[in-house]
């Protein structure tokens, strides 16, 4: 009776001392530091926000042609089915973690035989014992044990919820990461749309300009006959007509290119593209997102992207930190066991089960579990300086931009004083022409550079429909 106190009192002081190991492995569990987030604190505020919410892009663009070519990318664009792909592998992630959280349940069914030596302490037990009145144990000893199997690793200081938080934090940076790919390709598909109806229109204007030159070719070489002018101005306009009809084929080339390059965004082999080349300067794009307000930044899919891999990554490191925590884990077993099947549903005699708790913690040795931390808490010093970078970066590109529609607006108004000026040049100059006042090559010229101010002309919208286009990408 002494000896059995003896052993109570030893074991109740062993526990002692591994709960107290375990207290001082819990207290020195390091902590992680992150510093404050400056730069988003420091964001500057517009006085005057004019916007409170970014259109759809349906209300963005009007032009209907434009619109089915959106919706046929948006179906068939591999990256964004890539995009989906990657959200669905996010999502069993998440599932993984979870189910890692849960006990785990196994059935089996094991059968065997097994035979002790003669000359062991088994065999030589097994020697006249009987297994069953009459019956004494055989040299093979048959065994037939079906069973349910449970393995759980209790989450005592949620390190598996943080894994699973960290994962849910991924999945939902993923879903941003699709806004983004859809955004990307919204304005692709409409600023190569609108490239394409660029060059048509430039290569309208280029074959006018030709047109313009071969008749000066004609009226050089009818002066040089005339002894009115000399060898090199017809040298010099048939110059000037190779070079506009090698810009021809230019432009037919970039027009190829640009069809391929949209055909590819939707999804399909080279097609023809239908369009309406007229529209192109007819088209208005909300004035109103020439004032975003600097807030609405943080709703860029770019942005809440980088946030939400930021607090993955500070869940990351708070698994990481809980790892020199100690660990329980539970195994047990029930089951039916013995070594004839007929006496398997002889309850309780052939039942059988078993239960096993651990409680583990590092003591010696803790410097992979300690890099493991070390490099999680690294990987969330990188997420917050790549948030902040994004965030600069998503302010800086969001000021140029209003800056550029800006004054590609003043741009573009003096561009049309300029075009309606040199259209009332033309008209004087070929009524000066008419009364024997001017040549007919100054009438060219004049006609020329109305041409070449349509070209700038369009350009100056090209260059407004991808500006806002950019800004509007950024926030759709």
């Amino acid at each position: 009776m002494m000896m059995k106190k003896r052993n109570n009192k030893c074991l109740a002081y062993g526990l002692m001392t591994l709960i107290s190991l375990l207290g001082v492995v819990a207290c020195k569990t390091p902590q992680a530091t992150l510093p404050n987030d400056t730069v988003k604190a420091s964001m500057p505020v517009a006085t005057a926000d004019t916007v409170t919410a970014i259109p759809l892009w349906r209300d963005f663009f009007k032009d209907p042609t434009l619109c089915a070519l959106i919706d046929t990318a948006l179906a068939n664009n591999q990256d964004l089915k890539i995009t989906l792909q990657e959200m669905a592998i996010a999502k069993s992630n998440i599932l993984a973690k979870r189910g890692q959280m849960l006990p785990s349940v196994t059935a089996n069914v094991s059968a065997g035989a097994s035979k002790a030596g003669r000359y062991t302490a088994e065999g030589a037990g097994n020697v006249g014992t009987e297994i069953t009145p009459g019956h004494n144990v055989p040299n093979v000893v048959p065994d037939f044990a079906p069973n349910l199997h449970l393995d759980w690793s209790v989450d005592l200081w949620n390190q598996l919820n943080s894994t699973k938080r960290a994962a849910v934090e991924r999945y939902l940076a993923s879903e941003e990461g699709q806004r983004t790919i859809k955004s990307q390709l919204v304005a692709d598909v409409a600023e190569n749309y609108y490239a394409l109806l660029a060059l048509d229109n430039k290569l309208d204007i280029m074959q006018q300009y030709i047109a313009l030159q071969k008749k000066a070719v004609q009226i050089a070489r009818v002066q040089k006959e005339a002894d009115a002018d000399t060898q090199l101005a017809v040298e010099k306009f048939e110059s000037e007509l190779a070079k506009a009809s090698a810009e021809e084929y230019q432009l037919r080339q970039a027009i190829t290119e640009t069809e391929n390059n949209l055909n590819l965004l939707l999804g399909r082999y080279p097609t023809p593209i239908t369009r309406n080349k007229n529209v192109l300067m007819e088209q208005s794009l909300p004035n109103t997102l020439q004032a975003i307000p600097a807030s609405l930044l943080l709703h860029r899919p770019d942005i809440v992207a980088a946030e939400h891999q930021l607090r993955a990554a500070k869940w990351d490191v708070e698994a990481a930190r809980k790892a020199f925590l100690p660990s329980l884990n539970i195994s047990a077993s029930l089951g039916l066991d013995a070594f004839n099947p007929k006496y398997l549903l002889q309850l309780p005699k052939s039942l059988a089960f078993s239960v096993v708790g651990g409680l583990t913690a590092p003591l010696i040795n803790k410097k992979a579990i300690q890099a493991n931390f070390d490099q999680a808490n690294a990987l969330q010093l990188e997420a917050l300086y790549n948030y902040d970078k994004i965030l600069l970066t998503a302010y800086s590109e969001m000021s140029t931009l209003q800056a550029r529609a800006r004054n590609l607006a003043q741009y573009q108004v003096l561009k049309k004083k300029q075009n309606d000026a040199l259209t009332r040049a033309v008209s004087v100059s070929q009524q000066l022409y008419n009364y024997n006042r001017a040549t007919y090559l100054e009438v060219l010229d004049s006609e020329r550079d109305q041409l070449d101010c349509q070209v700038e002309l369009v350009d100056t919208q090209l260059r407004q429909l991808s500006t806002l286009i950019d800004l509007y990408r950024g926030f759709f």
